[in-house]
C-alpha cells in the first residue's frame, strides 16, 4: 500500500484538511456530553427554563458547526480519494500498455482487468474512509475515555478495560481475515476469465451445443467464490456482535457503579449520563472503526495485487534512440539468424533455427499446419516478442538496437484476428497514422478492396462501427484491418492469415494491389502465396522447406500434403 501512496502527493492539502475538519467536528462532539450533564444538574435539577434554553442553543450551535465540518471533511475526503484513484488507474494503465506481450501473457488478461477496476475501486474507497475515519474514530474512543477521567476517575477505569479488549478483538479479526479477501481476488479474477471468454466465444458454444456445460462450469467457479466470501463475511460479521457484547457489558457495569455512587453523593445525575454518552459514542466509533478495518483489510489485498502489476518488469527494453542509423537501402531488409523463441522460458521452443532474408521488394509466404510457428516468426519482426536465441535483423540492424517508434514504424502488420475499435471508419484507419487525409485513407480503403462497401455505407469515412464492428462481416473487417496497416505506407507489410474471411477473387485483387510492398504473408491457402519470391514451408517450428511454388512441389512433402488439401477444398467449393 505505501508504494501506491505516491499518487496522493498532488492532494496533500486535501489529505491533511479532511482529517482536521472531521477531528474539529469530533472535539465538538465531545463537549456535548457535559453540556447535557449540566442542563441535567443545574437547569433541570434547579428548574431554570433559561438555563435549558440557553445550553441547548449551545448544543445545536456545536451540532450546526460540526455538521460543516464534517460535510467540509467529507468533500475533501473525497477529492483526494478520487483524484488518487484516477491517476492510479492512468499509471496502472500506462505501464500495462508498455509491458511486452508475453509479460501480459503471464499475467492475463482478465486478471489485468480485475485489477484495473476492482482493485483500484476497493483503494478508492479505502482511502476516502481512512481520511475520514482514521483520525476520527481514535479521537473520538480515546478522547471520550479522556473526558470521562475529567467526570470520574473511578468510572473512567471501565474505559480502560473495555477499550483494550475491543483493540484486541478488533485487530484479531484483521489478521485472520486479510489472507481470506487475497483469496476472494483471486477467485474473482478466475470468474472475469471465465466470463470473457464466454462472451467472446458465445457463439462457438451455442454452435457445439455447450451452453448447459459453461452454466454449470461457471456455477461451480461461483460457488467456490461464494464459500471463501461466506467464510471471510462470517469472520467480519463477528466483529460488530463482540463488540456490542463488550460495550454493552461495560454500560452495565458502569450504570450500576454510577448509581452506587450517585446514592453515596460521589456524582450527580447528570455526570452519570454524560459517562454513559461518552461509553455510547464509544461503541458507535468503534462500529465505524471495525467498518473501516474490514475495508481496510480488503483495500489492502487488493493494493497487494496492483503492486505486483507495477512490480512486473517487461523482458522487452527498448533503447531511447536507434543505436545507428539503419541501412535503407541495404539489399536484404530482413534477415533471420539461428533465431529461435520460446514463449516460457522453461518450455520448448516455439520456433527453432529460424533462417532465412528477405530483400527488398520481395513476396515472402509462409505457410504450415496450425501450430507451426507462422506468427510467432512474423511477430519477431516489430518486436512484439524477442527472440532467445540467434538474431533478427532489419536494415542491416538487429531489432533490440531500434526505438520502439522507429521499428514499429518500418513495419505494417495486420494480424490474424481482425480488430477494430468502436468509432468511424476514419477513426479506426487513423490509428495506422493519425495525420492521414481522407484522400490517403480512400486511397488505402481502394488498395485494400475495402471502398467498394465503405461507398455503399451511410456517411461513408463517417459510418460508426459497434463495439468489435460487430455491424461489419468478418471479410470487412478484415479488408479495414490491412487499409489500416497500407495507409502509413510501411517499408515492411505483413500480413499474418488475414484475408482467410476473402473470397478468392477478392484476395486475388488484394495481392494485386499491394504486389509493390515489401511483403511477408502468413496464410493457410495455397493460392494466397504461390506468387510469392520465396514460400517458407513450416512444420513444428522448424523451415521443412523453403523455396519457390514450383520447387517446393516437387521438393517438399509437407507443402504438397498442404497444396493437394487446398486442391480439393477449391473443387468442392467450385461444384456446389
Amino acid at each position: 500500500m505505501k508504494k501506491l501512496l505516491r499518487f496522493l502527493k498532488h492532494y496533500k492539502v486535501e489529505s491533511i484538511l479532511g482529517p482536521l475538519f472531521k477531528l474539529l467536528e469530533a472535539s465538538f462532539e465531545l463537549f456535548i456530553p457535559l453540556v447535557v450533564a449540566d442542563i441535567i444538574d443545574s437547569g433541570i435539577a434547579n428548574s431554570d427554563k433559561n438555563y435549558v434554553v440557553t445550553h441547548v442553543l449551545i448544543m445545536a450551535l456545536l451540532g450546526l458547526v460540526g455538521f460543516i465540518s464534517s460535510v467540509t471533511a467529507q468533500y475533501f475526503a473525497a477529492k483526494a480519494a478520487t483524484g488518487f484513484a484516477t491517476e492510479l488507474r492512468h499509471a496502472l494503465f500506462e505501464h500495462i500498455q508498455g509491458l511486452s506481450f508475453s509479460s501480459i501473457d503471464k499475467a492475463g488478461t482478465s486478471s489485468l482487468i480485475n485489477r484495473l477496476t476492482s482493485d483500484v475501486n476497493a483503494v478508492q474507497g479505502c482511502v476516502n474512509m481512512v481520511l475520514r475515519l482514521f483520525l476520527r474514530s481514535p479521537f473520538i474512543v480515546f478522547g471520550a475515555m479522556i473526558m470521562a477521567f475529567t467526570v470520574d476517575v473511578k468510572c473512567a477505569l471501565i474505559f480502560c478495560v473495555a477499550i483494550p479488549l475491543l483493540m484486541i478483538v478488533v485487530f484479531g479479526i484483521l489478521l485472520a481475515s486479510m489472507p481470506l479477501y487475497t483469496t476472494v481476488q483471486s477467485k474473482l479474477d478466475r470468474i472475469l476469465r471465465l466470463t470473457r471468454e464466454n462472451l467472446n466465444g458465445i457463439r462457438v458454444i451455442r454452435v457445439f451445443g455447450k451452453e448447459q456445460d459453461e452454466v454449470n462450469n461457471f456455477n461451480a467457479r461461483n460457488d467456490e467464490l461464494r464459500k471463501v466470501q461466506i467464510v471471510s463475511g462470517k469472520l467480519s460479521a463477528l466483529m460488530n456482535p463482540i463488540t456490542f457484547v463488550i460495550i454493552n457489558a461495560a454500560m452495565v457495569v458502569l450504570i450500576y457503579t454510577g448509581a452506587v455512587r450517585v446514592d453515596n453523593g460521589i456524582l450527580t445525575q447528570g455526570q452519570v449520563v454524560a459517562l454513559v454518552n461518552y461509553m455510547s459514542q464509544i461503541l458507535v466509533e468503534l462500529i465505524k472503526l471495525a467498518n473501516l478495518i474490514i475495508q481496510v483489510t480488503k483495500a489492502m489485498a487488493s493494493a497487494n495485487r496492483i503492486t505486483q502489476v507495477f512490480d512486473m518488469k517487461s523482458n522487452m527494453q527498448f533503447p531511447e534512440s536507434t543505436a545507428a542509423a539503419a541501412d535503407s537501402d541495404a539489399p536484404a531488409v530482413i534477415e533471420f539468424k539461428n533465431v529461435s523463441l520460446a514463449y516460457n522460458e522453461t518450455g520448448d521452443a516455439a520456433v527453432s533455427d529460424i533462417n532465412f532474408t528477405v530483400k527488398r521488394g520481395q513476396t515472402i509466404g509462409i505457410i504450415g499446419g496450425t501450430g507451426s510457428g507462422k506468427s510467432t516468426i512474423v511477430n519477431m519482426i516489430p518486436r512484439f516478442y524477442d527472440a532467445t536465441a540467434g538474431e533478427v535483423i532489419v536494415d542491416g540492424l538487429n531489432v533490440k538496437d531500434y526505438a520502439m517508434d522507429d521499428i514499429r514504424s518500418k513495419v505494417g502488420i495486420v494480424l490474424q484476428k481482425a480488430v477494430l475499435f468502436k468509432g468511424t471508419i476514419r477513426d479506426n484507419i487513423k490509428w495506422g497514422k493519425p495525420d492521414a487525409t481522407d484522400e490517403e485513407i480512400i486511397a488505402a480503403l481502394k488498395k485494400a478492396q475495402a471502398w467498394e462497401f465503405v461507398e455503399e455505407k451511410e456517411g461513408r469515412l463517417d459510418y460508426e462501427l459497434n463495439t468489435g464492428a460487430t455491424n461489419l462481416s468478418g471479410g470487412q473487417r478484415q479488408r479495414l484491418s490491412i487499409a489500416r496497416a497500407l495507409v502509413r505506407d510501411p517499408e515492411i507489410l505483413i500480413l499474418d492469415d488475414s484475408s482467410s474471411a476473402l473470397d478468392y477473387v477478392t484476395d486475388s485483387k488484394l495481392r494485386n494491389a499491394i504486389k509493390d510492398y515489401t511483403m511477408i504473408i502468413v496464410s493457410q491457402r495455397i493460392t494466397s502465396i504461390a506468387g510469392a519470391d520465396n514460400i517458407l514451408v513450416l512444420d513444428d517450428g522448424r523451415i521443412c522447406g523453403q523455396g519457390t511454388h514450383d520447387e517446393l512441389l516437387k521438393t517438399c512433402d509437407v507443402y504438397r500434403e498442404i497444396y493437394d488439401i487446398d486442391m480439393k477444398t477449391n473443387s468442392r467449393e467450385v461444384a456446389s
